[in-house]
């Protein structure tokens, strides 16, 4: 089987930097931001989620012009030459756009893997030189980060609203004790229930009435305690 080259498109003009050697591995990152939110009496802070951050794709690619090479009957590049114009290729991909105003969108694609980003982050590192000062092998560490757009986010994720709250249409024989034991597994929650609703009484519903179910932890507006 012959050996697949990873390959770097860009995804404005089309051209491709095959890298000269596949990297050894590469790391897939992903993180994710939440806030606290201290509640008195409560023994921990409610976890809120903020955002989802970018997943990078990060390696190191060696690059030698030490000797000559090629891909296929094209060469690559002559014996002894600077090898910091291999290194451009790839750092011309930091390149802004006249057409788009910004680097070019990427396609990292290497067997199974194909990753859309940009090339966030690149160091060169020269670590081998001709008598006469010439590098001719480096280390190129890379970073990609993930890209998308609004288009691609609402495509893959279909969002619900973010309320949790239900609504209930009373049955006839109901009360908002039995409804919190109903919904909640406990009939003491029939206060959170008449809360949220503007309700005196636990009993006495008339059938049809449409109640506001809210999530817990439920915080009182007025007297700021919690029920959870």
């Amino acid at each position: 089987m012959a050996l697949e080259k990873a390959l770097i498109t860009n995804t404005v003009t089309g051209d491709r930097v095959a890298v000269q050697f596949n990297p050894e591995e590469y790391t897939l990152s992903r993180d994710i931001n939440y806030a606290q939110s201290a509640i008195p009496g409560l023994s921990a802070p409610l976890l809120q989620f903020v955002n989802g951050n970018l997943q990078t794709l990060e390696m190191e690619l060696f690059l030698d012009s030490y000797e000559a090479h090629a891909a296929g009957t094209v060469s690559v590049n002559a014996a002894r030459t600077d090898v910091r114009v291999l290194a451009r290729k790839v750092a011309d991909l930091m390149a802004i756009q006249p057409g788009t105003h910004a680097p070019p969108v990427l396609l990292f694609s290497w067997a199974s893997l194909t990753f859309t980003c940009v090339l966030a982050r690149l160091a060169q590192r020269f670590t081998m030189f001709l008598p006469d000062g010439t590098p001719v092998r480096a280390r190129l560490t890379a970073t990609f980060n993930e890209y998308r757009d609004a288009d691609t986010e609402a495509r893959e994720v279909k969002r619900e609203t973010s309320d949790y709250s239900r609504h209930l249409v009373v049955s006839q024989g109901q009360s908002l004790s039995s409804i919190a034991a109903q919904e909640y597994g406990d009939a003491r929650l029939w206060r959170v229930i008449a809360i949220a609703n503007g309700l005196q009484r636990a009993r006495g519903l008339a059938p049809g009435l449409e109640l506001l179910l809210p999530h817990l932890p439920y915080r009182d507006p007025q007297t700021g305690k919690v029920w959870a």
